[in-house]
């Protein structure tokens, strides 16, 4: 027997209206946020930067050992308001590209004299593979008794550690380019100058590129130690007062300048990369 409604006016009840952000679709939604930071190249920082705030939040982290974020972000921004980190940070970067700037060029001139000429090659390479197994951070007292205390044994220092880099791996490039395309080159009625010009300095010019990428790397790192040396302006110097106060904030904020520092630098070549390197078909491909 089946219940049926014989009045005309009858309508039936609407339905419920269906709640927004059910718990079968917050369970999605949660899901895909968690593979989303999952393969995200931040969660591992973002975490730990997380665990850091906490931890000098309950105490775990005393502030004279580590500086909590948010304390290193607000002295960050007194240092920039103020000027004084814009003004140490024009110091080191001046440093920085001078003392690269003559590491780079005399790395290079060695590297082509070497790879192009084998009397230059027995003369200058012995000597250079020497001198790069020597811990070149072990020659600041050398450096002191030679140039001082002022700019001028920083300066050198950085252009020690460029130097090196610039060298092996250029030199190494302009070894490796193919005897087939010197001769294709031959062929073609090219004189010596015009191979070096045409043919082996541009087939070069990749390992240059990544010898100069280790070269600033080298720049950075013997920046720091240089401007331990009776500093009187630079992001060293603001690390060795703030040492001497125990402020960990005012390192925190240095050490992290000199991070995006180097990794804007990089960027910068691979950008140079692009450019230079835009005949090669590998490069092409990538």
């Amino acid at each position: 027997m089946s219940l049926t409604i014989d009045d005309p006016q009858a309508v039936a009840l609407p339905s419920a209206p269906r709640q927004a952000g059910t718990l079968p679709e917050r369970r999605v939604l949660a899901r895909r946020v968690l593979a989303h930071l999952g393969n995200s190249r931040w969660t591992v920082p973002l975490a730990l930067l997380l665990a850091w705030e906490i931890g000098s939040r309950v105490g775990l982290v005393p502030a004279r050992v580590l500086a909590a974020p948010s304390a290193v972000l607000t002295t960050f921004w007194s240092l920039l308001v103020s000027g004084e980190l814009p003004s140490n940070l024009l110091v080191s970067l001046a440093r920085v590209a001078t003392g690269l700037g003559i590491g780079v060029a005399v790395g290079t001139g060695l590297a082509v004299v070497a790879g192009l000429f084998r009397r230059g090659e027995t003369l200058v390479d012995p000597l250079m593979q020497m001198l790069r197994t020597l811990p070149f951070l072990a020659l600041v007292p050398l450096f002191i008794v030679w140039f001082g205390i002022g700019e001028v044994p920083k300066v050198a220092l950085i252009a020690l550690g460029a130097a090196f880099p610039t060298y092996l791996t250029l030199f190494s490039g302009i070894r490796a380019i193919e005897a087939k395309l010197v001769e294709a080159g031959r062929s073609f009625g090219l004189s010596r100058l015009e191979l070096i010009t045409n043919v082996v300095l541009p087939g070069a010019t990749p390992s240059f590129l990544v010898g100069l990428r280790y070269a600033l790397g080298h720049a950075w790192l013997s920046l720091v130690v240089a401007e331990q040396i009776n500093a009187s302006a630079g992001l060293g110097y603001l690390i060795n007062n703030a040492r001497d106060f125990m402020r960990t904030d005012i390192i925190v904020v240095c050490l992290g300048v000199y991070a995006v520092l180097g990794l804007g630098t990089d960027f910068l070549v691979r950008l140079l990369e692009r450019r230079l390197l835009a005949w090669r078909p590998t490069f092409l491909e990538r």
